[in-house]
């Protein structure tokens, strides 16, 4: 079950759901309450809510649900990817949050996901705190040897020879693996490295 207030964007999602044969949309609502009234009568597996309605919010949806369809599960589809709206969704139930941007096939995952009994808000919300405690927690294996090498002083050319591929694959590495410490240039890369090494951090060793 679908709920947005947009009616351009609820149907150009159905569309996307309904072009999967494992997937069916059995309602569509533009408020809390005509999402309410529905759910009721349809029982849906799993509700894809927007977090802004007139009315209200997707997670006055979700808290409905609980009556009116305890059994579905929910995944929230919104523009707002702010921490306190994860936060929000996590406390009311929510099993996923995406944003809007996203690509159609990531939403179509979400939704399977969900549906066969996964918790991916929960998944992002423990990955947000171990990375806290740790940035490169989310870091892939490629991108940890990355970080290893700019603590060795290696150039980009450099770490491209070590890993056998080209100059500007080692640039989107650098790219992706600094937003992911919150970190903006490589010379504070080098320095967290320098300060961990006598540590228990290091990628030989992880």
């Amino acid at each position: 079950m679908i709920v947005d207030d947009h009616e351009i964007v609820r149907r150009g999602i159905a569309e996307l759901l309904s072009s999967h044969h494992d997937l069916s949309v059995v309602a569509e609502a533009s408020t809390v309450a005509e999402a309410t009234r529905r759910m009721g009568l349809v029982h849906p597996d799993l509700l894809l809510v927007d977090l802004q309605l007139p009315d209200g919010t997707g997670l006055d949806v979700i808290a409905a649900a609980r009556t009116e369809a305890p059994a579905a599960r929910s995944v929230v589809l919104t523009s707002f990817g702010d921490d306190d709206a994860v936060a929000a969704a996590l406390d009311a139930g929510a099993h996923a949050f995406v944003l809007k941007s996203v690509r159609g096939d990531e939403i179509i995952d979400a939704v399977r996901a969900v549906a066969a009994g996964r918790t991916l808000l929960r998944d992002r919300h423990l990955d947000r705190r171990r990375s806290s405690d740790d940035p490169t927690a989310t870091l892939t294996a490629t991108e940890l040897r990355v970080v290893d090498l700019i603590g060795d002083g290696c150039s980009n050319r450099e770490i491209a020879e070590r890993l056998g591929t080209a100059e500007k694959t080692v640039k989107n590495h650098v790219t992706s693996l600094l937003a992911k410490m919150g970190l903006q240039r490589r010379t504070q890369v080098a320095a967290w490295v320098a300060g961990h090494r006598g540590g228990r951090w290091r990628t030989g060793g992880r």
